[in-house]
Parts: structure tokens; C-alpha cells; sequence
């Protein structure tokens, strides 16, 4: 690089040379300083090389990076080196951001260095930071809209870790002030950028009466309260969720203002600048690597403070004041700006997710196993047929004498055969229902046309027409001849372990 601009600057000086060292006719002239001249030449050509190679871009910057798990950290540092990054690391990552001057055509590397979100892990600091490249630093401080409840826990956890680490440092008191000293006279000489007189595409130059302190205006109450002699830049990660904020927990315009309120008067105190940002929809990331190479390398810097839209503020280190915070103080109706971040911004209560229970049938043979033990610890249900065990035991004997049917006439036939005695053994009730069921077949038979029974029939039912009892008797007669018989089977069964018992 350097090379060509030599060999151009000796093109183009080189005709000049000619002219001199040549004469009219194209002879050679007598000088008598000629070696001078080269020597003038080619020394200017190296005091220049030498002056553009010492106003090169620094190397050795570093950015450190602090914020809870899964705000984003390595994901927006990645997207700004322009590369995908999927890993989630442990400890301590490191990363780099290509800086290039196009004025000067000149490239550098700025460190990256992300602090895991576990406090476990900050005593790895003494690796990013140290008493020596502690000037050449700056903090970024992440949180994540999309848990708005814990930003302000989180940011005062992150700055209390950086501060402890930086009084581990034991800097000196003398350089400590001056980095500190650095701090507020770049607060308080922020310029909006209308105001500002670019001179070159990329590169600041301090105006003329830039070092008369004597007109900066003094800090206002709260402003740098704790200096931490960096620049710090507090960034607010995945934006996009303000429209599920609003739709999901009812979040209003007052509850983002309450939140950028509390945010803005927390980056006075520490001189911060507060960018919104949004990967996924890829907000504001090309604002926040401009104003990184800005603080870092003096670069020029030409966007002004953005306060309108509510999920891409810009609040640039030195705009803000106490007056301008004041301004998001009068849309209050339902809370005090004074009032504790916590108690206004609340985390949401868990909702208990109810999952449906994926139901797996067993398998056939188990289940049948199942079903076959639960069976066999049941006891024995009695059928109508039966009597059970319990009732056989204490169940008397029948007597011995059974009067015969007393009252035939006034007991209907089905009655009598419906209702066999409770005593009365299966094979006896199973007797009564057979003769149920054949006295239902003779009646069919003597009933049918052109069969021998048929006037049998008729008399028979113009008798239970006519109230008549000669049929009905023929059939109870019958039907207790079939009775008796199993009553006899049950006598004969009862006399036989009497008998037992007397021999």
C-alpha cells in the first residue's frame, strides 16, 4: 500500500526531475546538485510515509460485554462482526469487530470480550481487563426488552461487577482522575450534529477552542455520579417484543416511558449513551457500530438523538438532562416518576401450562392378566337361580308334611311358576321353569286350527272369557303334579342325612 503511493508521488514528480536533469537538445546537464535534489525527493517521500504510518487507527481497543443469559450478548456482537453465530459459550468469549478507515485506507481489530451471565464467572475480568488497557476500553452494558422487569436489577448487578473489578485494578490516583477528567469534558462538549462542521468524510477534527474549559457548562445533579473513566453504552436488545408487551400484558405507552425514564436518569449517573436495538428485525444495529468506532477511534458521527418511536431510541452520552427525562414524566397518570421500578413494572405471574396427557394403551396380554387377577379376588356373586353359601347354611330344612294346595282356584298359574320357592334347590327351580316353558307349548298346540284340540281350545278360552275355572284347574293340576316332584327329590335329600346323623 505504502509502495504504490510512493511509486505515484515519483510519477508524478518524476517529470519535473526530467526537465531538470535534461537539457534543450536533450543532452545531459552539468549540475552541481543533483545529488542534493534526490535526496530532498526521496526524504520527503519518507517523512511522509512515516507521518501517515503514525496516525494510523490504535490496535489493542477492547469492548467489554455485560448482561444476564439469553439477552442477546454474542448475538448482536456477532451480527456486527458480520457473522452468523449459533454457539452459546461458557465463561468468558471473545470475539473481534474489523475496523476500517476508508479516509486513510487504513484496518484494525477491536476486542470483544463477553462475561458469561453467571457471576460465577467474573472473576475471569482479569483476563479482559487490565490496569493497562483499562483507557483503551469500553462497556456495554445488555438487556433484553422482552423481560423489561429485571432490566434495571440487571444493569445495577452488571455496573457494581465492573466497578468492583476496576478498584482491583489499583490504578493510580493520577491517571485514574485524568481518565476520569476525559469522561466529563467529552460530556459536556457533545455537539448535536447540525451544529457540529464535518472536515473530513470519517475523521474528527476537535474544534479550534475545544481545550478553553472555562465555556463548558457544568454538570448537572445526578450527571457522572459514578465515573468509571470509559465510555459506557447501555444497550436494549430485541425490541420487537414491545408489540407482545402490549398485547400480551396489556403494556402501555406509559409503561415504555416509565421504563426509558428509569434507563435515562441511570445513564447520567455513569455518562452513558442508550441505544434500542432489534436483531431481528435489524434496527439500529449499523447506529450502534457507528457510535462504537466513534467513542473508540474519533470517527465522525452525524446522527442526532432519536425519542419518537418507542422501540429504537437513541439517546447519544452528553444530550441528555434531567429536563429532557422530565419530558416522558408528563404522560404519567397512573404512577409517580419516583415511584420503584419494581413495584410498577412487575414480572408477569407463571401460567401453569396444561398439557393433555398422551395416553399409551397397554398392551393386550397385561391388561388381560390384569383383568384375570382382579376377578379372582372377587367373591362369587349368587344368580336369581342360586342361593349363596352364606344363605344355603342357615337356611332351615323344609318340613316334612306340605299341604297340598289349599286355594288353586284363586292363585293365577303364572304366579305359581314365576315364583318358585326361596328354598327350593337349582335343579328344583329349574323343574318349574321347564314346566312354564312346556305349558306354553301345549296351549300353542291345542290352540292351532284343524287340530284335534282345538275345540279343547276354544271351551278353554271362552271359559277364561267367561270367568269359568274347569281348563285353569286342568292346568294347575298338572303343574303341580310337575312341582311335586322336585319337592319329593328335596325330602328324599333332607331325610338321608338325617338318617346319617342317626346312625
Amino acid at each position: 500500500m505504502r509502495a504504490g503511493k510512493a511509486a505515484r508521488l515519483m510519477g508524478k514528480m518524476a517529470p519535473g526531475v526530467e526537465k531538470k536533469l535534461l537539457g534543450a537538445a536533450g543532452e545531459p546537464m552539468e549540475n552541481n546538485g543533483e545529488e542534493d535534489e534526490g535526496q530532498n525527493l526521496w526524504s520527503s517521500i519518507l517523512s511522509e510515509v512515516s507521518t501517515r504510518s503514525s496516525s494510523k487507527l490504535p490496535s489493542g481497543k477492547n469492548i467489554l460485554v455485560f448482561g444476564e443469559d439469553g439477552s442477546g450478548k454474542t448475538t448482536l456482537m456477532a451480527k456486527l462482526q458480520g457473522a452468523e453465530h449459533n454457539k452459546k459459550g461458557r465463561g468468558l468469549e471473545y470475539l473481534y469487530l474489523s475496523v476500517h478507515d476508508e479516509d486513510r485506507d487504513d484496518l484494525t481489530r477491536c476486542n470483544v470480550w463477553i462475561l458469561d451471565g453467571d457471576l460465577y464467572h467474573k472473576g475471569l475480568l482479569k483476563f479482559a481487563v487490565l490496569a493497562e488497557t483499562l483507557k483503551d476500553s469500553l462497556a456495554v452494558f445488555v438487556v433484553d426488552m422482552s423481560r423489561p422487569w429485571i432490566i434495571m436489577e440487571s444493569l445495577q448487578k452488571w455496573t457494581s461487577v465492573l466497578r468492583e473489578h476496576v478498584d482491583k485494578l489499583r490504578i493510580p490516583p493520577e491517571e485514574m482522575r485524568e481518565m476520569e477528567q476525559r469522561m466529563v469534558k467529552a460530556f459536556q462538549e457533545y455537539a448535536e450534529p447540525e451544529d457540529a462542521v464535518p472536515s473530513s468524510p470519517q475523521r474528527r477534527v476537535p474544534p479550534a477552542g475545544a481545550d478553553d474549559e472555562g465555556v463548558l457548562l457544568p454538570l448537572g445533579e445526578n450527571v457522572l455520579t459514578h465515573n468509571l473513566g470509559i465510555p459506557v453504552l447501555i444497550v436494549c436488545t430485541k425490541c420487537d417484543a414491545v408489540t407482545v408487551l402490549e398485547k400480551d400484558h396489556d403494556y402501555k405507552e406509559e409503561h415504555f416511558d416509565f421504563i426509558q425514564s428509569h434507563m435515562r436518569r441511570l445513564c447520567l449517573q455513569y455518562g452513558a449513551a442508550l441505544i434500542y436495538t432489534s436483531v431481528k428485525e435489524e434496527k439500529n444495529l449499523d447506529l450502534l457500530y457507528k457510535y462504537i468506532v466513534h467513542k473508540m477511534y474519533d470517527f465522525q458521527f452525524t446522527t442526532p438523538a432519536l425519542v419518537v418511536e418507542k422501540d429504537a431510541v437513541f439517546i447519544p452520552s452528553g444530550w441528555d438532562n434531567e429536563k429532557k427525562i422530565a419530558i416522558l414524566h408528563e404522560n404519567f397518570t397512573t404512577v409517580r416518576p419516583e415511584d420503584p421500578f419494581e413495584d410498577f413494572i412487575m414480572k408477569p405471574p407463571v401460567r401453569k401450562l396444561v398439557h393433555d396427557k398422551e395416553i399409551n394403551a397397554e398392551d393386550e396380554q397385561v391388561f388381560l392378566m390384569k383383568q384375570q387377577s382382579l376377578l379372582a379376588k372377587q367373591p362369587a356373586t349368587p344368580t336369581r337361580g342360586t342361593e349363596s353359601p352364606a344363605r344355603t347354611a342357615s337356611g332351615s330344612p323344609r318340613p316334612t308334611g306340605r299341604a297340598g294346595p289349599t286355594n288353586v282356584a284363586s292363585v293365577s298359574p303364572m304366579t305359581t311358576v314365576k315364583k318358585p320357592d326361596p328354598n327350593m334347590k337349582g335343579a328344583a327351580a329349574n323343574e318349574g321353569v321347564l314346566a312354564n316353558f312346556f305349558n306354553s307349548l301345549l296351549s300353542k298346540k291345542t290352540g292351532s286350527p284343524g287340530s284335534p284340540g282345538a275345540a279343547g281350545a276354544a271351551v278353554q278360552g271362552s271359559a277364561k272369557k267367561t270367568g269359568q275355572k274347569p281348563a285353569l284347574t286342568d292346568v294347575q293340576a298338572e303343574l303341580d303334579r310337575m312341582t311335586q316332584k322336585p319337592d319329593s327329590t328335596l325330602k328324599a335329600n333332607n331325610s338321608t342325612p338325617a338318617a346319617e346323623n342317626e346312625a
